[in-house]
């Protein structure tokens, strides 16, 4: 599709920021409702990526559209949905599953992911069932509860944020850490890519394995920015 306007603006409207293309306020893109974000900074991420589009658009670089429009679309619709989807995570946590001990991997797991787990167990008062092996153990009804709720206080495009991450880490830990102050998404990718990267540095990297790795990194870490933006 070519380039159809020339100025992009963020507005404030109905309580919330709009981008708007030559004065035309933005719809989400399933259900053309007004795609307004909760705070300006968030606006600015949509529209910055309307400003850098060239003479055509490329769908697939909208990447901060397509999760406001998941939030005002998906989330919004039916956000008990969306927290079971985020809770799933939670009962096969990538940070949970461990390989035996004494082995090389385990050690890695242990200094990478302990801490996350820990810090996540102690914040929300919570106990996370640490496996080794392939055998599904499922957290007590008292911590998905516990999670339940933590969930539930969020907005919708948080909870559109943690989904994007969730799935790109195979996990709801790791998510929630991103939410912490001065978290470091690129850390915490790491962490949940700990077993991948093991491979890796095993056996060596090819060109296709880094070149999904560094798209899956810019998936986290832009999701990561949106959810940053849309709490200030």
């Amino acid at each position: 599709m070519k380039r159809f306007y020339k100025d992009v603006s963020v507005d404030g409207a109905d309580g919330g920021w709009q981008v708007a293309l030559d004065g035309r306020g933005l719809r989400t893109q399933a259900g053309g409702a007004p795609q307004l974000v909760p705070t300006r900074e968030a606006a600015e991420l949509l529209a910055q990526e309307w400003r850098t589009q060239g003479e055509e658009i490329d769908p697939r670089s909208f990447v901060f559209r397509d999760l406001a429009d998941l939030a005002i679309d998906v989330v919004r619709a039916d956000r008990d949905a969306a927290i079971v989807k985020l809770l799933s995570f939670a009962e096969t946590d990538t940070l949970c599953y461990r390989a035996d001990p004494g082995e090389p991997l385990y050690q890695r797991q242990q200094e990478m992911w302990e801490p996350l787990v820990a810090a996540c167990e102690a914040r929300y008062g919570i106990k996370l069932e640490r496996v080794s092996g392939i055998m599904h153990r499922r957290p007590s009804a008292e911590t998905l509860a516990a999670l339940r709720a933590r969930l539930e206080s969020e907005d919708d495009f948080i909870l559109a944020a943690l989904i994007t991450l969730a799935s790109i880490a195979a996990s709801l830990v790791v998510p929630l850490a991103v939410l912490d102050e001065g978290a470091d998404p690129a850390a915490l990718f790491a962490a949940a890519n700990a077993e991948e990267d093991w491979q890796a540095e095993l056996w060596g990297w090819d060109h296709e394995a880094e070149t999904v790795r560094g798209l899956r990194l810019e998936a986290f870490e832009s999701a990561a920015a949106f959810a940053a933006a849309v709490r200030r």
